[in-house]
This record gives C-alpha cells, sequence and structure tokens, in this order.
C-alpha cells in the first residue's frame, strides 16, 4: 500500500475517533465529497493555534491552499507545516533547538518582516519585489515561494536564509514541466538564471522541468536572487535549503527518476554546485529537540508521527 493510501486511510480513522473536535468528515474537495476532508476546515488546525493563523494570513495578505479559507483535506501539506511549526514562531530558542537538528552552527535567530513577525515566516516571498520574472509577489499564490523561511546567525557571522519545503503525502509522476507553450513560459523565465546560478550545475537542466526538482530549482533561484539584491529585512550572505518529507513517503524519496536514475535527494544533490546546502530531514526528527511533555508535542505524535 502507498504511503498516501496508509496516510488516508489513517486519517478517516481519526476523523471516526472524534480527534477532529467532532467534524465527522465528508467535506467537499475538488467538488466531490469526501470522507477523509473535514466539513470545517480551522478544525484541521491545532486549536491553540486556530485564530492567530487566520489573523496572521489575514494580516499578511496570505492566500490558502485552495482557497480563502483553511482546507479541510487532512492530508494537506501546507496545514501540516503549520501545525508544526506555528506554535515555536514566536520562541527563539524553540527555533535554535528547531535548527539543532540540523547544525550546531547556528547561534542565533532574527524576526523576519512582516505584520505579526516571529521567527518563523510562513509563504514566504521575500519583500515586494519579484526576481524571477514572475510578476508580482502575491504570499501563497501565482509565485514562487517557500513554506517557511528561517532567518539565522551562523557562529561565523554569516547570516543565513533558511527556506523550509514541507511536504506529506506527494509524489510525482513524469510530466514536463518545459513542453508546450506554458514551457515556453517557463524556460523564458527561469533559463538565463538557471544558467547564470552559482549555486546550481549543468546537470540541473536535465532534471528541474521534472518535479520536485522544478519546484526544488525555482526555490533555490529565489533565495540566491535575495542574496543578490539583499532586500530589506532578507539581507542574508548565505543559505541553507531544508526539505522536511516523511521517511515513509518512498513514494517520492525513493523514486527512480528517469532523469537520473536515482533518488529525490541524490538527484537534487547532484545539480547543486554545494549538495551540502540542501538537507532532508522528517518532521519528526526536525521536531526533536522540542520539549515532549506538551499538548502540541501529544498532538504531532498521534496526528502525524505514528
Amino acid at each position: 500500500m502507498k504511503f498516501i493510501d496508509k496516510e488516508r486511510a489513517r486519517g478517516i480513522g481519526l476523523i471516526n475517533s472524534g480527534f477532529f473536535d467532532g467534524d465527522i468528515g465528508g467535506g467537499k474537495f475538488l467538488g466531490e465529497l469526501r470522507p477523509f476532508v473535514l466539513q470545517d476546515g480551522l478544525l484541521n488546525l491545532y486549536a491553540d493555534i486556530r485564530d492567530d493563523v487566520l489573523e496572521y494570513f489575514k494580516q499578511n495578505n496570505i492566500t490558502w491552499w485552495g482557497g480563502r479559507y483553511p482546507t479541510g483535506h487532512v492530508l494537506s501539506s501546507q496545514i501540516a507545516c503549520l501545525n508544526h511549526l506555528f506554535t515555536i514562531r514566536q520562541g527563539k530558542g524553540a527555533v535554535l533547538n528547531l535548527l539543532k537538528t540540523v547544525s550546531d552552527d547556528f547561534i542565533d535567530v532574527f524576526p523576519l518582516p512582516e505584520n505579526l513577525e516571529g521567527y518563523i515566516q510562513f509563504e514566504a516571498v521575500g519583500g515586494n519585489k519579484n526576481y524571477l520574472n514572475e510578476g508580482t509577489n502575491i504570499r501563497g499564490s501565482n509565485c514562487t515561494s517557500v513554506d517557511a523561511l528561517i532567518y539565522a546567525q551562523h557562529r561565523d557571522g554569516r547570516r543565513f536564509l533558511i527556506p523550509i519545503e514541507w511536504k506529506y503525502v506527494e509524489s510525482y509522476g513524469n510530466d514536463d514541466k518545459s513542453a508546450g507553450r506554458k514551457g515556453d513560459v517557463r524556460k523564458a523565465r527561469y533559463l538565463d538564471l538557471i544558467k547564470k546560478s552559482r549555486y546550481l550545475n549543468e546537470n540541473t537542466l536535465s532534471c528541474c522541468w521534472f518535479e520536485p526538482f522544478y519546484q526544488l530549482m525555482r526555490q533555490t533561484l529565489w533565495v540566491e536572487q535575495l542574496l543578490n539584491h539583499q532586500p530589506i529585512g532578507f539581507e542574508a550572505d548565505d543559505y541553507l535549503h531544508l526539505h522536511v518529507v516523511p521517511e515513509a513517503n518512498v513514494q517520492l524519496l525513493d523514486k527512480s527518476n528517469h532523469c537520473s536514475k536515482k533518488g529525490m535527494v541524490d538527484t537534487w544533490k547532484n545539480c547543486l554546485t554545494d549538495p551540502d546546502k540542501y538537507i532532508v530531514i522528517s518532521p519528526q526528527k526536525l521536531w526533536s529537540e522540542q520539549t515532549k511533555d506538551t499538548s502540541i508535542y501529544n498532538y504531532l505524535r498521534t496526528r502525524y508521527w505514528q
């Protein structure tokens, strides 16, 4: 059984057990009523963050995945990211503990510019100007963004932008993003930036038009352009790209990609001039340095980690 099928069945089990404040599921997704979709999407969020997340998205004009309100889809990666990270976004020590799971070299974190600022920014686009030929920057919609962003200081004095891409049950086929009329638009946007990039090497072009590498390519260019242009509030010297993926999602991690005949991690590292700038980590491992005796820890363990 595929990971997505197991998680869908487990999500339905949680719904049937009353886990989501008694929501019985059967909500609408893509025009159909489905047992793994809550009728009230707000209940998809951990109870203690619901009002704050709604206000955060409103204050920062962020578009929700799939609409104007939190999705009721219990397998949403946007919801998973918020459930894991929103409770700690204003805690400097907690965010530093998060970074300890990937490196002991980070000694401080800084708030990022936005309304209701904290030490983690969600649906980050890096300010008002788009440097990837995509038009305007709208957080959560129609431009390259990252699920979460941390701004940290390295022990050697350098400041790092740390984009976080969050995956849950995603897996991908072999659709060529460079094909057809839309492909021509994409190539016009990104091809010159790819060729000039100091972080992407010559292997990139054989893989970057296929997911998940199309997304990883754009996020790498995104953070590179922020480092080049230094917009106010995002001034930094370097970056580290975190990709959060459950270990059990082998359909994403272990798929033999036709452009490389290798899994996701080896394929993308082979496209980078410095492979150490890309780290894949599971949600549970990322959270491993947080306090265990809390309701949010128990919530995450029950909902996502078991």
